[in-house]
């Protein structure tokens, strides 16, 4: 008896819903509905989805006015209607939470049918708003701050996103200033007045007989840019990419091009191996093509008056990253070893300075910069600090090319002294910003704002390295790990609600993540972490427990990302550092909430 009951209400239920898509269906003025079958629900939703909005898509088409003047500056060879049916598919990849879904059949011949009111249909399209109102927030931000790569980054993807919007040519936007704007104008304009406000100095490093190097100084209303990237021409190609850090680049010519007296330049505006973070972007950008912005494109007039170690920089940077070290150093014997290990660099002679290293400092000092092929950009101006026992070396500006990335950089590298004026420690400094972020903290001792230095240094510095065993070490047993990502699903276990977005964290335990690290370790050649701009806090009980909130640049072979890291981080033993909390977040919103120590306390 009890299982002729299931089966009846089993069966009242399916043809409840059978009369529930019979009545929509009747009502289409009311209505827009989709309908899709597969072997798995998902597939069958998919379906749905994408029929649906075909559907739509007939109601919305004439609204791409901005995209339809764009596909047609492109000319006659170039059809509307294609491009239009690939882009309106862009909102069907991700579930669209405004419509309603009735399961017509179960696996494995599974039907789904999908619905939405047609006065609804607006609410479609008002994620994709906001994101490309938070990119473009995201942008005016980083100008400010000099970060030009990041800038001219999300500006361009607002305008990418901007095009597949049905309202793109009437969606407005109120600057940091309290000012309303009109989007399809004012996002050119501003990247435009950022290539205005570009600089660019060069002076010459080497020259032999096959090959000149070149010094590249970039200012941004004459202040050194925290990073822009860009490419040059090379006498037949454009080079790869070479992304400048804190002001200074490099720029390679051989062959006849040695003898140039101007140097074209293209600044890297659309970053399309980064827009890999968010599938959805990725997929409108592949949708639409690459917009021209001409002024991007520079010519520099090649100078041989300017020497290595004249990097403009300004006063008030120079003391906010001086101030908190004043500690006396009797640097001559320290500054003739370093004077022999970059003349060794600049010759490619490593092993002749092994003697200054321990043998853990040179193992590590040989995988980084020979590995690297790393080159002496600035060394002008080294700065010596003591910490305990150690003695610190600042000031060395390198850049680094490894084999199969194709993007070359530039890192300032500092070196770590022992007792024994053996060099144990070779690590990626902090930026400028992230370095003037926690020389500032005045309430905390010098000592401590060191040591917090030097754990990121050594955190950014051990996953290029690849040093999954200290990696290992400086996490708790216990540690809490977690791991973002941008959904279009509703929130189930595991997942965080935070404003107009819905992430997908993923929980891991310590073992976990190790092995997830030594799998990613295997398949990439390079990882660069880029540390621009922190929070910190001290935990008010538990003794040295800090709380850092920090901008991440995340850059491989063959992807790239930007978001927040949060670490929670137990300094109570110096030597032996220990995190007790990971988090990885993005940021597509301006109003993204972030982790803090407040949620772990």
């Amino acid at each position: 008896m009890k299982h002729h009951l299931i089966v009846m209400c089993f069966f009242l239920t399916a043809l409840g819903y059978a009369q529930t898509v019979e009545e929509i269906k009747s009502k289409r003025k009311i209505y827009i509905y989709g309908e899709g079958a597969g072997t798995t629900l998902k597939k069958a939703d998919q379906e749905a989805l994408a029929d649906l909005i075909s559907q739509i898509s007939t109601q919305v088409e004439s609204s791409f006015t901005l995209l339809n003047d764009e596909v047609s500056k492109n000319g006659k060879n170039y059809n509307y209607t294609e491009t239009f049916n690939s882009v309106i598919k862009t909102y069907s990849k991700a579930t669209l939470k405004s419509t309603d879904r009735i399961v017509l059949e179960n696996e494995p011949n599974a039907r789904v049918f999908r619905y939405i009111l047609r006065s609804e249909i607006s609410k479609i399209f008002h994620e994709r708003k906001m994101k490309i109102l938070g990119f473009v927030n995201n942008a005016e931000h980083a100008i400010n701050k000099k970060q030009i790569a990041d800038g001219l980054r999300y500006y361009y993807w607002a305008l990418c996103l901007l095009k597949s919007h049905p309202d793109g040519s009437s969606i407005v936007y109120r600057d940091l200033k309290g000012e309303k704007h009109l989007l399809a104008s004012w996002i050119p304009s501003q990247i435009n007045v950022v290539f205005a406000g570009l600089s660019f100095s060069i002076g010459e490093i080497e020259k032999s007989e096959n090959k000149k190097e070149l010094l590249l100084h970039v200012l941004h209303d004459n202040i050194p840019v925290d990073n822009f990237d860009y490419s040059y021409w090379t006498g037949n190609d454009w080079s790869n990419l070479v992304s400048a850090r804190d002001g200074v680049g490099i720029i390679e010519l051989f062959g006849i091009a040695r003898e140039t007296k101007k140097i074209n330049l293209k600044a890297e505006y659309i970053f399309e191996g980064e827009a890999k973070i968010d599938s959805e972007l990725e997929d409108v950008m592949s949708k639409i093509d690459p917009i021209p912005i001409r002024n991007s494109y520079f010519t520099i007039t090649a100078s041989q008056k300017k020497k290595k170690g004249n990097k403009p920089m300004d006063a008030k940077e120079i003391g906010s990253e001086n101030k908190p070290f004043s500690e006396a150093v009797n640097i001559d014997t320290y500054e003739d070893i370093m004077a022999n290990i970059i003349g060794s660099i600049n010759v490619k002679e490593y092993s002749k300075v092994k003697q200054y290293f321990s043998d853990d400092g040179f193992e590590i000092f040989n995988k980084l910069i020979h590995n690297g092929k790393a080159k002496v950009l600035d060394s002008g101006s080294l700065k010596f600090f003591r910490q305990d026992d150690e003695i610190i070396c600042r000031g060395t500006t390198m850049s680094f090319d490894f084999s199969t990335n194709n993007k070359k950089f530039v890192e300032n590298v500092v070196f770590h002294f022992d007792t024994e004026k053996k060099i144990k420690n070779v690590v990626f400094g902090l930026s400028k910003i992230a370095f003037a972020d926690i020389a500032s903290k005045d309430m905390w001792h010098e000592k401590e704002r060191l040591i917090l230095i030097n754990f990121l240094e050594n955190y950014k510095t051990a996953y290029a390295l690849k040093r999954l065993g200290y990696i290992q070490k400086i996490f708790s047993d216990d540690a809490l790990i977690i791991t973002g990502r941008v959904t279009k699903i509703m929130p189930l276990e595991n997942q965080r609600r935070i404003k107009n977005n819905i992430v997908h964290y993923n929980k891991q335990t310590k073992e976990q993540y190790i092995k997830n690290l030594k799998h990613l370790f295997g398949s990439k050649e390079y990882i660069n972490l880029r540390f621009e701009q922190s929070k910190i806090r001290k935990a008010g009980k538990g003794g040295d427990i800090y709380g850092i909130q920090i901008k991440q640049r995340y850059y491989s072979s063959n992807y790239g990302d930007i978001g927040y890291l949060f670490l929670m981080i137990d300094l109570n033993n110096v030597n032996q550092p220990i995190i007790h909390v990971r988090t990885w977040q993005p940021q597509i919103n301006s109003n993204d909430a972030v982790y803090s120590l407040g949620d772990f306390n």
